[in-house]
């Protein structure tokens, strides 16, 4: 497998010094791993924390800057990040007003970020943490206990960090952030395995002219094997299996999510289809966004995220973000 890198030991580091020189309005620290807005701590504001493995990006590093995170603590390739990085990261980033931790539900990141919180709370940091596990393929994987984390948490990342950026206090600040978290359903399909640095080959088999359905963000297989299906076949079982589990009663946001290695046409046209089964199951959609936003290396593939989405929502949602992997109403 030809890949553009170094060495396989390399690849995160080497990707926080491009992210560096990239983005100066970040301050990147490479040797302790933790990116951070430069303008932090920000005076009056609660400060929203997030990590994971890296290999998921723009999740979250590419999710550091105005409106949305404060800070991001990537691991290497999908593994957790330290509690050091954590405490280190809320320690940077904390005003006085506290700190959001949010973490997906994998067994390492939901681990360390817990040990980090009690570290934190030692050194004077009030910590509030939200679980992500939006997922609704399995309830429990090869890295969790309970649902997985995935595309639910690019929303809770942008509508808490709308909302503290308005100066609500933590209390509030994580409510909201639990709200969308516990309002958001995702799944997610692989027509390719991805390929680890340190693997150099795919993390499992999948023949061609077949695809795998219900997988999750680290390579992980799903939960059913099936020979190709078309996009409109694909959104068909996607938005069915979400709605199943979300049961709208509201507008929703929806996020049409590429693993990677999907190109914008693919998944345009897939998003298409998407808005199809919606309307044909009558869920109005409020919001849109297309792109690769919470991957899986070079996996070919997509996922679908509904959030139910009240005026509130919609309203932080809409608010101006600017960070490297989102930006608008500037």
């Amino acid at each position: 497998m030809r890949m553009l890198i170094n060495v396989p030991e390399s690849v995160v580091p080497d990707a926080l010094r491009g992210m560096a020189v990239a983005h100066p309005e970040l301050s990147v620290d490479v040797e302790n791993r933790v990116v951070v807005r430069k303008d932090a701590p920000v005076s009056g504001k609660v400060a929203l924390v997030s990590g994971g493995g890296s290999g998921h990006e723009p999740l979250h590093g590419g999710f550091v800057g105005l409106g949305m995170l404060d800070a991001a603590c990537p691991g290497e390739i999908f593994t957790s990040p330290v509690p050091d990085q954590m405490v280190r990261a809320a320690a940077a980033v904390d005003s006085g007003e506290g700190v959001l931790f949010i973490v997906k539900n994998y067994t390492g990141d939901v681990l360390n970020f817990d040990m980090a919180a009690e570290d934190a709370e030692d050194e004077g940091v009030r910590v509030a943490k939200v679980l992500v596990q939006d997922d609704v393929a399995v309830t429990d994987s090869t890295f969790t206990a309970g649902r997985r984390g995935t595309g639910a948490t690019l929303f809770v990342e942008k509508i808490a960090g709308a909302l503290a950026e308005e100066g609500a206090p933590l209390e509030r600040v994580e409510a909201v952030a639990r709200q969308v978290a516990e309002s958001s359903r995702s799944f997610g399909v692989a027509l390719s395995a991805c390929t680890t640095p340190a693997k150099g080959s795919p993390t499992f088999d999948l023949p061609a002219g077949e695809l795998e359905l219900g997988i999750g963000i680290h390579g992980e297989p799903g939960r059913e094997r099936r020979p190709m299906m078309t996009s409109g076949e694909i959104a068909d079982f996607a938005v069915d299996a979400v709605l199943e589990d979300l049961r709208p009663d509201a507008p929703v946001l929806a996020l049409v999510n590429g693993m990677g290695a999907t190109p914008l046409i693919e998944l345009y046209g897939f998003a298409a289809e998407v808005h199809r089964v919606l309307g044909e199951r009558r869920v109005p959609v409020a919001r849109t966004l297309v792109g690769n936003y919470v991957t899986s290396l070079d996996m070919a593939g997509a996922s679908v995220t509904l959030c139910r989405a009240d005026e509130e929502i919609l309203r932080l949602w809409d608010a101006p973000v600017r960070t490297p992997g989102l930006r608008w109403g500037l």
